[in-house]
């Protein structure tokens, strides 16, 4: 082997390792042949070891479909032969049909503050509470054959806000630590099974107005379940205990509406949970919930989750002054303004999908659309900028990076295979019956991907 290969085997080790999310009992290898959480392994969009097809469609390398009743923009968890899945079930059929269009997100209405602004300037979603029930519902596939294994309706009720069209009433997805599942459906609860579908604990943490609907992920970190629950009235961090649900810190967090999922980032000699926010990018102690570090400078409504390397965190914002951040690691305080910020840009930076950083390059689409930016992670430079990707006009779903490969897929029912470059070098363009606002997930040599309403498992056939 070259010393250069090395280096680049080294390096891909070292990206997923660093955040490889901290769980106890858990072993390493097994979290990386595995997807536990939201955005994989690592909670940045990087798998270790797989290689899922570069071409598909509903006539080549389709393994298996299966319908998923009612909608969800929620990310499939997968561990060992095991797949789960949640959705919210309207009593009513179509309720929650999208339109032909997928629709753009909004501006938020004016109010005061960040995502429409705090107490009564805020007013949450698109639209009216619905008037019909939800079934809120975790569902168990087999990873070989998709047969459903087991339903678990966990609470029935009826959502008390409305949401903006382009979201769903189960756009969280759930996590994992081998043993146990842990989903979050927001103001309608969070609940924890086994994976032969025996609930072990559920609480509720109240109703909360968020501005379009609610979409955070929880996260795990040892033994703690943690929760972002921001929203127009007080917002806050929960840590809980996983195994019981207890509380066992609570913190406020001077935020409004928000969707963005902590990142979990093992530095060696202190644990870091970084959640940003219209206000500041911050990083907690998970152990207590102290502030080590923030840093102000984000736009409006930050959706997506923070990305590092063993550097810096790397963070982003696309609605309003939309903005992106470089910040240093090791430091603590108020770092706004300060050398810590290593660089900023301040155009085509993303509103929903979360950046993909891979082997130093970072990728992110402009707003919710498949244009897609490149840039030097250490030094903020720009490889391709904007570049308007042919077949892919809207993208909610975060970018994930396999083998050497970016897979990027759409709200049309398309998804893009590029390599891993400096330039933009389209591998494949494939196409599904379907429409993608969940995120891809791969187990090995499999490709997932839950569209508006199946669940596919790609495969070479």
């Amino acid at each position: 082997m070259t010393p250069s290969y090395l280096h680049h085997v080294f390096s891909r080790l070292l990206l997923v390792t660093l955040s490889l999310p901290l769980v106890a009992g858990a072993n390493s290898d097994q979290y990386n042949r595995n997807w536990p959480q939201w955005r994989g392994p690592a909670g940045n969009g990087l798998v270790l070891h797989g290689n899922p097809p570069l071409e598909w469609s509903e006539t080549k390398n389709v393994k298996w479909k299966v319908p998923i009743p009612g909608g969800g923009h929620a990310t499939p968890i997968i561990w060992e032969d095991k797949i789960v899945v949640l959705t919210a079930v309207p009593s009513e059929p179509g309720s929650t049909v999208p339109s032909a269009e997928p629709a753009r997100p909004a501006a938020p209405p004016q109010g005061g503050g960040p995502g429409g602004g705090r107490g009564p300037g805020g007013r949450g979603g698109g639209g009216g509470a619905p008037t019909t029930d939800y079934a809120f519902t975790v569902i168990c596939f087999d990873r070989a054959t998709g047969e459903k294994l087991w339903e678990r309706v966990a609470r029935k009720e009826q959502p008390h806000q409305g949401i903006q069209p382009s979201n769903s009433f189960s756009s969280g997805s759930p996590a994992t630590d081998g043993e146990r599942i842990y989903a979050s459906f927001g103001s309608s609860g969070l609940y924890c099974y086994d994976f032969a579908g025996n609930l072990i604990w559920q609480k509720d943490l109240g109703k909360v107005n968020v501005t379009f609907g609610e979409g955070s992920s929880p996260a795990l970190v040892d033994d703690l379940l943690l929760v972002v629950q921001d929203n127009n009235a007080d917002s806050f961090i929960y840590a809980l205990d996983k195994k019981t649900g207890r509380e066992l810190w609570k913190q406020p967090r001077d935020e409004g509406s928000g969707w963005t999922t902590p990142f979990v980032l093992d530095r060696g000699d202190r644990t870091e949970v970084i959640v940003s926010g219209s206000n500041a990018v911050r990083s907690y102690d998970p152990n207590t919930g102290n502030v080590w570090w923030q840093c102000g400078g984000l736009g409006s409504n930050p959706v997506p989750m923070a990305v590092a390397d063993d550097e810096a965190v790397y963070t982003m914002s696309g609605h309003r002054n939309p903005a992106g951040l470089a910040i240093a690691l090791g430091r603590s305080g108020d770092l706004t303004g300060t050398d810590a910020v290593r660089w900023r840009i301040e155009r085509g930076t993303s509103y929903v999908p979360s950046p993909l950083l891979y082997d130093g390059l970072l990728y992110f689409c402009q707003r919710t659309s498949g244009i897609l930016t490149c840039l030097d992670a250490k030094t903020g430079t720009v490889h391709f900028d904007q570049h308007r990707l042919e077949g892919l006009p809207n993208v909610y779903a975060s970018p994930i990076g396999v083998n050497d490969r970016i897979y990027l897929a759409g709200q049309n029912g398309a998804a893009l295979v590029l390599e891993k470059s400096k330039e933009v070098k389209i591998l494949a363009s494939n196409k599904l019956d379907d429409g993608f606002d969940a995120s891809p997930a791969v187990v090995g040599n499999e490709l997932f991907l839950r569209g508006r309403a199946n669940l596919y498992c790609i495969a070479e056939q």
